[in-house]
């Protein structure tokens, strides 16, 4: 798909805008500014009030002013060093404008005495004399109309300043063209949003504190523009999948049957409904790309199983992939049972099976003799071929990006793909990361599971803690203690669990023991397995234990500084207890004084257990970067859109691009085409190729 001529002044070298050279050019790069298009959507984040004044005595230093003055004598300093002044009066009182290293013949010809001057900049009292130091702006009165009443601020970078963004991005804006309209005819009445020219004219040019608002018309309808071509890209590759042919996998029913009639509980209706859209899924000819989103001990592992038979049942395999060894195990133990009652073959296969041992794993499974493979990423290997799979569960996505989900369906060249996880994302976040998924929601816990009470306990009284402790010990159950992350330094890290180690240790006897992020794999996992079976009690811990730990006897676990986690992270905690049927406690300490976050925090975790509550109010208190951590989040970076606050925008163009694409796949009907410069124009190159490759 070749760019449209109307947009090539846009694609230009920056040095072609006024003003901007080799070494501006390098610094705009800085702002993620490489193209004049890019100067388009670089806002600005406030404005400077440059409306004129009578007289200087009309405002109260230090602030910006802009006044008409006649320009008086001239002051060259006596000394080096000393600043250059220069007198002004205005209509009712006389001040001065000062300047350092500044050419005396220069200062001459800007400011001639005997004429009339528009100043504008910062006015502050010096020893009682009001002065102006280097202001932003001198010119002459017939030139006066070029300085608008609200200045725009922009981002700055070293190497560019506010003046030469200003000019480069009216360059930029004077080289947009007129664009057929790519924005649904009826929305954009509805929502009143101007065309996509005038919003950009209007957006840097603001003529009072409310156009720089999120809730402007132009910043809205700019803003849309960003998250519709992102969730455009998103359905187009959603529909490339879809495209992708498939295989039908109908399953008899015959396992899933066996497994239900040994289960001691009944299965939500949340569990049997995901069961029913995945398997719905699987019959289709198209490739399954769903998202299993559950809440801690929702249990979706159940689920996860039952899609996994289906496969089984229908002559093929299934492989489940978790991203650590710890957890691989775990689901391996947790679907043995299972796997027995329904007579299929489960096996294992992490980075650490190797030599014979390995090869006789890797015949059985080209063989077709193992039904269910568990695994970390060792499955992506080159070496390991499956007879005929058909599903691929992937758990816990946000540890897995959009590349590996496409490898894993690699493997099985049709194979349908589920993915799971255990942290409940906000809608809009949900919609920005996985727009191009089905998403099936278990918002249900099973029966027979009791609430964990969740209590506040200052540090000061780490000995009744610990006390409380000793007794639960000795009526035999277990517990966790997590650890504080210490400033993100793992060396650090482990040395606080350490020394907690020690002197629980002292404390409770060796009882306790010890995981952290610094132990070799083996030790980790054998320190782990012992808390399993029991032989400790008490398992302290960093935050390796976050993720899908399963001990039914651990109903205790403390946060020690609870109040620097954040809240999913405490959530994630909190629900490794409760697993069992013993009533569980979960004691978060904090450092007393609690910062006005912090307590917000505690108090949320305190009052809810539900995980989308907590996830909606974690966003609102973080942001989208920090929630799902940016480096490895995979969320767009938006220039305009702010998730937190437009997310009902995002449920609007994720409605509207699938109903595009739905109407028009190859984007050649008028709108089409009128949104193929949208997604030029925001660097959706992703779904440019997709619409070449469809």
């Amino acid at each position: 798909m070749t760019r449209p001529e109307a947009l090539f002044p846009l694609f230009a070298d920056l040095e072609t805008l006024d003003g901007v050279g080799p070494k501006t050019a390098q610094a705009f790069a800085a702002l993620g500014v490489t193209k004049p298009k890019d100067l388009l959507y670089l806002l600005p984040h406030s404005a400077t009030d440059r409306a004129r004044k009578a007289s200087i005595r009309d405002v109260i230093a230090p602030c910006i002013v802009t006044v008409e003055v006649e320009v008086g004598v001239h002051l060259p300093p006596r000394q080096k060093g000393r600043p250059y002044r220069v007198l002004v009066q205005d209509a009712a009182t006389e001040f001065q404008l000062v300047f350092f290293h500044a050419r005396g013949d220069y200062l001459q010809k800007l400011l001639p005495t005997g004429q009339r001057r528009l100043i504008s900049g910062k006015l502050e009292l010096f020893d009682n004399i009001a002065q102006i130091v280097h202001p932003d702006h001198v010119l002459r009165l017939d030139e006066a109309k070029d300085l608008p009443e609200w200045e725009p601020v922009y981002p700055l970078t070293a190497g560019v300043n506010q003046r030469v963004v200003a000019r480069a991005a009216a360059g930029a804006l004077a080289r947009t063209p007129e664009l057929p309209e790519w924005i649904d005819g009826p929305l954009l009445s509805r929502e009143g949003w101007p065309g996509w020219q005038a919003a950009l004219r209007a957006a840097h040019a603001p003529g009072d504190p409310g156009d720089l608002t999120l809730t402007a018309p132009a910043r809205q309808r700019l803003a849309y523009d960003e998250l519709f071509a992102h969730q455009l890209t998103l359905a187009l590759a959603r529909s490339q999948l879809r495209r992708a042919k498939g295989q039908v996998t109908r399953g008899s029913g015959v396992l899933r049957d066996k497994v239900l009639k040994t289960l001691p509980y009944t299965p939500t209706d949340a569990q049997i409904r995901a069961v029913a859209d995945i398997a719905l899924d699987m019959e289709s000819p198209l490739r399954m790309n769903r998202l299993l989103q559950g809440d801690v001990g929702a249990g979706k592992t159940l689920v996860a199983f039952l899609a996994l038979l289906i496969a089984v049942e229908a002559g093929g395999q299934g492989v489940m992939m978790a991203p650590t060894e710890i957890l691989a195990r775990q689901h391996h133990e947790g679907l043995a049972p299972l796997a027995e009652a329904a007579g299929v073959r489960l096996d294992i296969l992490t980075g650490r099976d190797k030599g014979a041992e390995r090869a006789a794993k890797l015949v059985a499974l080209a063989k077709g003799e193992i039904g269910i493979l568990v695994g970390t990423h060792a499955v992506f290997q080159k070496d390991v071929v499956f007879q005929d799979l058909r599903l691929a569960i992937v758990d816990e996505q946000h540890r897995f990006g959009v590349a590996q989900r496409m490898e894993l369906g690699a493997k099985g060249a049709m194979a349908d793909v589920l993915v799971m996880t255990a942290t409940p994302i906000p809608r809009s976040l949900a919609l920005a990361s996985y727009g191009d998924m089905d998403v099936s929601i278990l918002d249900e816990k099973p029966a027979g599971r009791l609430p964990i009470k969740t209590v506040l306990v200052s540090s000061t009284r780490m000995d009744e803690v610990v006390g409380h402790l000793a007794r639960a010990v000795a009526e035999g159950r277990q517990a966790y203690w997590v650890c504080p992350l210490v400033e993100d330094s793992e060396v650090l890290d482990y040395a606080s669990a350490e020394a907690r180690f020690a002197s629980l240790r002292a404390a409770l006897g060796d009882c306790v023991g010890l995981v952290h992020g610094q132990m070799p794999a083996a030790e980790k996992d054998a320190a782990m397995a012992r808390f399993v079976a029991g032989e400790t009690k008490v398992l302290v811990a960093t935050t390796v234990i976050e993720v899908g730990v399963n001990v039914p006897n651990a109903s205790i676990m403390v946060i020690e500084r609870a109040e620097i986690f954040g809240l999913a992270q405490l959530h994630q905690l909190r629900g490794r207890v409760g697993r069992g049927t013993a009533a569980s406690t979960c004691l978060l300490m904090y450092q007393a004084p609690l910062s006005e976050t912090g307590e917000r925090r505690l108090t949320v975790i305190r009052d809810t257990e539900d995980g989308f509550r907590i996830s909606e109010e974690d966003l609102a208190m973080r942001g989208a970067g920090d929630l799902i951590g940016t480096a490895q989040s995979g969320l767009p970076r938006f220039r305009v859109a702010d998730l937190e606050r437009q997310a009902s925008l995002m449920a609007i163009a994720q409605t509207d691009a699938r109903r595009l694409l739905a109407d028009d796949p190859t984007l050649n009907s008028p709108r089409g085409r009128a949104v193929r410069n949208l997604l030029w124009l925001l660097d959706q190159d992703r779904a440019i190729r997709l619409l070449s490759v469809g």
